[in-house]
């Protein structure tokens, strides 16, 4: 227990030191909603019922592109890479298991990306005056689901790619459908209705519905976090199937 928590301090600074991850993950999100909301149309309340502002609906859309960041483009490289190095192989030979290195990553990635969707929330309230989100804990139970999913689908993207090198190649192109379906380019409630329901069956779009409920103060339906945890443990399934240490 003790070599683990070692391990897992040790994982924490080097995430610290890593600028490029740092920026994408707690940095780029929350800039990019910072901008949104400097925009005037953003800020002004909409024909709906309820004058949804477009700044009320991006903001779940920042916390979930943090997420996504974390889990696609961050964690891949950095297991490939370990992995590469031969790193993994050497720790199998210590005291230190490499299963304790894996642990360390996912619990430094989900932090980070929980804590900067955190941020986002506050950001959001104090500049822009988003509500927050009127049922806590479905929110909190939602955000640690899509952590997960995040998580598990990155190290799909390891168990999977040979090099950190394909890794990222990988990573990149997953990144924008799955950008796509989360609704950063464009949020779902103003997909066409077909397409809705197609992205709703999506790990990320069944997210985003589900943070969007949890926002409005009900607990997100039953078919999106069924469709949630089934994307968990298919992903979960295939990265413990297909991971390799050496």
């Amino acid at each position: 227990m003790s070599a683990s928590i070692a391990v897992l301090k040790a994982e924490g600074r080097l995430f610290r030191r890593e600028p490029g991850s740092v920026f994408w993950i707690l940095v780029f999100p929350l800039l990019l909603l910072v901008i949104l909301g400097l925009v005037p149309s953003f800020r002004e309340a909409g024909p709906a019922p309820g004058g949804v502002r477009p700044i009320d609906l991006y903001l779940p859309v920042a916390v979930l592109l943090g997420v996504i960041l974390a889990g696609l483009t961050s964690l891949p490289p950095t297991l490939t890479a370990y992995r590469e190095k031969g790193i993994l192989r050497r720790m199998s030979t210590t005291p230190v298991r490499p299963a304790a290195l894996l642990a360390a990553q996912v619990i430094v990635h989900g932090a980070a990306a929980l804590a900067g969707g955190i941020v986002i929330i506050a950001t959001g309230r104090l500049l822009y005056g988003v509500a927050l989100p009127a049922n806590p804990p479905a929110y909190a139970l939602t955000l640690v689901l899509v952590t997960l999913i995040a998580l598990v689908s990155g190290a799909l993207i390891a168990a999977l790619s040979r090099t950190a090198k394909a890794s990222t190649t990988t990573a990149t192109i997953v990144f924008f459908p799955a950008a796509f379906t989360a609704g950063v380019y464009v949020p779902a409630q103003s997909m066409p209705k077909a397409l809705q329901r197609v992205v709703e069956f999506t790990p990320f779009g069944a997210a985003s519905q589900a943070l969007d409920q949890a926002s409005a103060g009900i607990w997100p339906a039953l078919p999106h976090l069924a469709i949630i945890l089934v994307w968990i443990f298919v992903l979960a399934g295939a990265s413990i199937r297909w991971f390799r240490w050496e």
